[in-house]
């Protein structure tokens, strides 16, 4: 798979139903603006739509309407051309008005494809988060836009929203039970269980993945290490031909901090003694690959297939080491030394903390709020003596920003078998790309009846386009200004379908666009190391937005902003058996309707929930042996 997005799709012309786009469209919402204003003022001055902004259009709407009026025909015409003579400056302001707002919004459209462009050249050289494949090349298209209709509405609803002075409650989380729920897993307590002063052996770890999914392979090994006495070395990450990173634990997270901080807990060490380093791990039979163990395995399970290994050889490996241990039923203290170690020991190292900083600084525009996920993840680098230029930025107050993981890769449209939209031309691409890449997905399903894409989305188990996204963001109403932080940049589609996205919301910023070329050199080639600054934009923002709930960074990211988030970090996760629901009404939806309709959704995602049995403890952790509630 090449570089995508580097050509620019042609701008379509504009047809009846579209989301507006460009001068001529941004004419007709102009026209419904001032119209739902005053209704008679707007038949007035705009007149039909083959005379839109024309002084002769303008006068012969004038002149049929004083044809109906031949009683005093002369008096009245009088009176238009003495009312035009008193007016024509307020109608030449008017139009001018008008005319600059059409001029801007598409000088805006225009800075957003470019923008967009932007990002779709720079992270294909770049790479993007652990969860993004190398760009897949597809050929310019023209935009693909599956419900025009409520485009157009939201197009409509954002234009009439930027001249109300209105509270947005998406700011905030609802609920002020969230405030009640404290950090603890690092808290000490008569109950905890000391270190046995026997040592049964040495656990290495090789995990598999991208950033995120190390990250839990690494609180896994830590409770591991725990449950069989044993000391555990610190892991090694295994090179992906997907990823194509050769990063290691000490060039993403700070060794030190991370062993001194579970000390008490755990024996950790950076590397096996010298009488163990020229064993043959396998050739003894203490190499433990993913299939030697069930995913999501029970403690029992380690202790009755792993243990004995470690006492035999004093040494096991683990290779692969993809989800496997399970969440329930697990000891308290191991689930609590789980989240210590998720929540707590793993600190970025500097280099990332660094460039994190200057990151989360241009999107606020060098704002001095601090929060606690601030210090959590970017330490001492936050400005704390700025300079002029940022003093004068922190008098107009830092910028609210909404971080956005959209997660539309090639792979995973691919592999969901849903149809987007894209007609004949798409269908074929997908199935080509699912054939070299899928086989054992194409072997199944010539064995098995395949669902329909209908049902498919019915079920819930379509990836949310970037078209679907923008729609769910207008009916929460965020601005069409909003400042809208998109991690990861490998769309499948490319401008094709970022476009109706871009559309309504322009001011879509990445790390690509956001640091230098120098800035961004020392993380070249290396996807987790870029994939943590993701992680620090999405964690730190105000809002958090994701469209797949079940994907390792939004759930990740979520359960810190919960942790640490003190009842002020929303996370907007849609429902999307739901939201396929409502959409399938895009031909006679009401805009009100569907906007109360997915407000309602995601506010039910944002319910105070206590962890429920077998829930993942990274993505909710409010639970008695993570997080501490007052009363």
């Amino acid at each position: 798979m090449g570089k995508q997005g580097t050509l620019r799709s042609p701008r379509p012309k504009p047809q009846d139903g579209n989301v507006a786009l460009g001068m001529k469209d941004y004419e007709v919402r102009c026209s419904d603006t001032l119209q739902g204003s005053d209704p008679s003022i707007g038949r007035r001055v705009l007149g039909g739509g083959n005379h839109w902004g024309s002084k002769d259009g303008l006068l012969h709407g004038l002149k049929n309407d004083s044809g109906k009026v031949s009683s005093c025909k002369g008096v009245y015409l009088g009176k238009k051309h003495t009312w035009l003579r008193r007016h024509a400056w307020s109608i030449a302001f008017v139009f001018a008005i008008l005319g600059f707002l059409c001029l801007l919004d598409s000088l805006m459209v225009s800075i957003s494809g470019s923008l967009y462009l932007q990002i779709s050249s720079t992270t294909g050289k770049s790479g993007g988060h652990e969860e993004d494949n190398p760009a897949y090349t597809s050929e310019d298209r023209p935009p693909v836009q599956m419900y025009n209709r409520l485009l157009s509405l939201a197009s409509n609803a954002l234009v009439e929203k930027e001249f109300k002075q209105e509270k947005l409650g998406f700011w905030e989380e609802p609920y002020h039970q969230a405030s009640k729920w404290k950090p603890c897993a690092d808290r000490k307590t008569p109950t905890n269980s000391e270190k046995p002063d026997k040592n049964n052996g040495y656990i290495m770890v090789s995990a598999n993945g991208g950033l995120n999914q190390q990250r839990v392979a690494i609180c896994n090994a830590v409770t591991l290490a725990s449950l069989l006495n044993a000391t555990l070395v610190l892991p090694r990450f295994l090179y992906s031909n997907v990823w194509k990173d050769p990063s290691q634990f000490g060039d993403i997270y700070q060794e030190d901090y991370f062993m001194n901080t579970l000390k008490e807990e755990v024996d950790i060490v950076k590397e096996l003694p010298p009488h163990l380093k020229s064993i043959d791990i396998e050739a003894i039979g203490s190499l433990i690959t993913d299939s030697d163990i069930e995913k999501e395995a029970k403690p029992t399970d380690y202790l009755r297939i792993v243990l004995p290994l470690l006492l035999r050889n004093g040494i096991v490996h683990f290779l692969g080491f993809g989800n496997r241990l399970g969440f329930d039923p697990l000891p308290s203290n191991l689930q609590r030394l789980r989240c210590k170690c998720n929540f707590h020991a793993l600190k970025f190292v500097p280099k990332i903390q660094q460039v994190g900083s200057l990151l989360v600084k241009r999107i606020r525009k060098y704002g001095s709020r601090k929060s606690m996920l601030d210090k959590q993840l970017l330490g001492d680098f936050m400005t704390k003596n700025p300079s002029e230029e940022e003093d004068a930025a922190i008098v107009r107050g830092p910028s609210r920003y909404l971080a956005l993981h959209l997660r539309f890769e090639v792979d995973m449209v691919a592999y969901s078998m849903c149809d987007f939209g894209g007609g004949e031309y798409e269908e074929k691409e997908l199935q080509a790309y699912r054939e070299t890449h899928f086989p054992l997905l194409i072997e199944r399903l010539k064995n098995t009846k395949p669902i329909s894409p209908a049902e498919l989305r019915k079920l819930g188990r379509c990836p949310l386009t970037p078209e679907e996204s923008a729609l769910v963001l207008a009916a929460l109403g965020f601005k069409r200004g909003t400042y809208i932080y998109l991690a990861g940049s490998h769309l499948y589609g490319g401008n094709a379908r970022m476009h109706p996205f871009t559309s309504l919301y322009p001011n879509l910023v990445t790390k690509e666009t956001l640091l230098t070329p120098t800035e961004l050199a020392p993380f070249r080639n290396f996807s987790s190391q870029l994939a943590a600054l993701d992680f620090i934009a999405c964690a730190t923002s105000d809002v958090f937005a994701m469209t797949d709930s079940g994907s390792q960074l939004s759930s990740l990211v979520s359960g810190f902003r919960t942790y640490h988030g003190g009842g002020h970090a929303p996370n907007l996760r849609p429902n999307k058996g739901r939201l396929a629901a409502i959409l399938s009404e895009n031909s006679t939806l009401g805009w009100t309707s569907f906007k109360d309709r997915v407000r309602k959704m995601i506010e039910e995602g944002q319910r105070v929930r206590v962890r429920g049995h077998g829930r993942s403890i990274y993505r909710q952790p409010r639970s008695p042996e993570c997080m501490c509630k007052s009363q």
